[in-house]
């Protein structure tokens, strides 16, 4: 066979390993040739290819990134999008394509796996917020970016007796910041699932001054205060029509300081959290990801996307990974609630 390769959406720790591992087993195992496809959908909607075999690969394992670029290309906002993208392949000779991407890559490939594109699916987001898999490739390496910047606020936090505000991305999940706010010791941990109380947080915020330690705070990009106040600052919409978020750390900062007459700053890590070289746990899981998506191309078994259930990597339909966002459990959230204040 001849299969494409992609990666769509935001970059993120492990894509090339999961890049590497596709080939290395499609190529030595199968004998299948690939294409790489540039820049995600745009690679496969304006016929933008590059070589993809085992010269290409190697040496990529601990890069962090995508050899193959991305972008946030939606073919169906496009103009006969479909067509462009199954008529440049049909012209390629392209037999299947193994598309990595979060929910709006798989989003394109279950509507095209739907008009007959030979598709299958590898789960990518930093956010750990595609459903059907217990985990995603990136999350690790990005919790811990979060939590070691934690680790070196708190000693600032206590020689400034400041309130130090730690912003991490999450739009709608809030796995990160639950994750990097439980491991880093945070006293106050905000998620988009659960809309926050701003009284109570200045009430965390000045019982942990008053025990005679700084505290510090993290928020996941997309939380709100409740009574549905918009605090963020909405920065445009991407082509999947997804608002893009900032501020809300800045803009709680400033009510703290309002509220409590203490001190308060703010640290956004933004993208820092998506580079760079990506932990062991994220090199593990891309390779095993890798290795069953070329194995489910290899079995034919189209419409796919490859999943992690406990240790072991499974197979599940496009529409159980897509049809709703993995959140945090209010149970999960319970249990960090322990040590807030």
């Amino acid at each position: 066979m001849r299969i494409g390769v992609l990666t769509g959406g935001g970059d993120c720790p492990g894509l090339n390993a999961v890049i590497r591992a596709v080939i290395r087993k499609g190529v030595g195992v199968y004998g299948h040739d690939f294409v790489g496809f540039r820049d995600g959908w745009k690679g496969p909607l304006e016929n933008v290819t590059t070589p993809l075999g085992v010269p290409e690969v190697r040496g990529i394992l601990p890069r962090g990134g995508t050899i193959l670029g991305s972008s946030r290309t939606n073919p169906f906002k496009v103009d006969g999008g479909v067509e462009k993208i199954v008529g440049n392949l049909h012209r390629l000779g392209i037999d299947a394509l193994i598309a990595i991407g979060g929910e709006d890559t798989l989003g394109v490939a279950t509507r095209l796996s739907e008009v007959g594109v030979h598709v299958v699916g590898v789960p990518k987001t930093i956010d750990n917020d595609l459903n059907a898999t217990d985990y995603t490739f990136g999350f690790d390496t990005a919790v811990n970016i979060a939590m070691e910047a934690i680790d070196r606020l708190h000693t600032t936090a206590e020689s400034h007796h400041r309130a130090l505000i730690v912003e991490v991305m999450g739009r709608h999940a809030g796995w990160i910041a639950l994750h990097a706010g439980l491991a880093g010791g945070a006293n106050v941990i905000l998620l988009p699932e659960f809309p926050f109380s701003l009284e109570r947080v200045c009430a965390y915020v000045e019982s942990r001054f008053q025990s005679h330690y700084a505290p510090i705070i993290v928020v996941a990009e997309g939380a709100t205060p409740d009574g549905g106040e918009n605090a963020t600052i909405e920065k445009g919409l991407d082509a999947f029509g997804h608002v893009r978020l900032g501020g809300i750390g800045e803009w709680l900062a400033g009510q703290i300081e309002a509220h409590t007459g203490k001190e308060a700053r703010t640290t956004v890590l933004g993208h820092i959290q998506r580079g760079g070289t990506p932990s062991a746990f994220d090199r593990v899981l891309a390779t095993r990801f890798g290795l069953h998506a070329v194995d489910a191309a290899n079995d034919h078994d189209w419409g796919k996307m490859v999943a992690l259930r406990g240790t072991d990597i499974v197979r599940v339909p496009f529409a159980e990974a897509t049809s709703e966002l993995k959140l945090v459990r209010p149970e999960l959230y319970a249990e960090a609630e322990v040590f807030f204040g």
